[in-house]
């Protein structure tokens, strides 16, 4: 599984394009958790309804449909960059040098053709949902309040192009590595060791301090 990482950070493009891409992660990470936060006030009010005024919220299920999307893919490629995702640190950390980089381009290049696969997927979802001839432009709609589907469905292939230009720059990265026999590259997590790992956390409890 993801041990601790880090981005190292420098002047050249490939590190202002990973920064620039970084803001847009994030922005997109908060909403993802704005919508965890959104569904917590709405059991709150549906089940306080229910309870005090036998009334709970209508279409509380249509409104956690429509979220999560929002939570399920908005955070995937800020997780992406940060090497959160599940992944064989055990083997991995025992490559060095140019095998390691190998080893990375490679399951980098199969994510992506992965991504691609699912955005082409999620886009036609999306279009048979999507018709502006239609009202709310929509040719579907939530079973009980009729909250229209497609921007729902839109967030998929949305979300999902932004995690194929992070692997985009994941594979900038290691490529440049494997060509250049670089030892800490820019824009790609690093797997840190156990000192490192604990130089990090202590420089953080500093930082709160």
């Amino acid at each position: 599984m993801a041990g601790h990482t880090s981005i190292l950070e420098d002047d050249s493009r490939l590190s202002r394009i990973d920064r620039a891409l970084l803001r847009l992660e994030h922005v997109m990470a908060l909403v993802s958790g704005l919508a965890v936060f959104s569904l917590m006030v709405l059991a709150v009010i549906s089940v306080g309804g229910r309870n005090m005024f036998n009334a709970p919220l209508p279409g509380y299920v249509d409104w956690i449909e429509q979220a999560m999307p929002l939570i399920a893919f908005l955070g995937i490629s800020y997780v992406q960059r940060q090497g959160g995702h599940i992944r064989m640190d055990i083997l991995i950390g025992q490559l060095k040098g140019r095998a390691l980089w190998l080893f990375e381009l490679f399951s980098v290049v199969l994510i992506l053709m992965l991504i691609l696969a699912l955005i082409w997927g999620s886009w036609a979802h999306f279009a048979r949902s999507f018709d502006f001839g239609a009202p709310l432009w929509s040719r579907d709609s939530s079973i009980d309040i009729g909250i229209p589907l497609w921007p729902a469905k839109l967030l998929a292939p949305v979300a999902f192009g932004v995690l194929a230009l992070r692997l985009v720059l994941q594979i900038w990265g290691y490529g440049r590595a494997l060509v250049l026999g670089l030892e800490n590259p820019v824009a790609v997590p690093l797997i840190q060791d156990t000192a490192a790992q604990a130089a990090a956390e202590a420089e953080q409890l500093d930082g709160h301090g």
